[in-house]
């Protein structure tokens, strides 16, 4: 009977490198601090149309209330890029 062929074993491959661990979950205080900052952008908004004549501050600060407002409304979107 013919003698059988030896099987050579492949050469050793390490594992591929693994990245970086995957972060968990956005801590619960992150949310609420999102949503926050969302709805004070909003709270001066509507405060500056509807009584900003009777503010002193805010009618000194003129066209800069718009500003000030979507800024706020503004870090809060970005706030949700981060949000896990």
């Amino acid at each position: 009977m013919p003698k059988s062929k030896v099987r050579r074993k492949p050469a050793y491959t390490p594992p591929p490198k693994a990245g970086p661990a995957p972060a968990g979950p956005s801590h619960p205080a992150y949310v609420g601090i999102m949503l926050g900052v969302g709805l004070l952008g909003l709270a001066w908004l509507v405060v500056n149309y509807l009584a900003s004549e009777s503010i002193p501050f805010m009618q000194d600060l003129g066209a800069w209330n718009f500003l000030i407002g979507f800024g706020l409304i503004v870090v809060s979107l970005l706030m949700t890029m981060k949000w896990r």
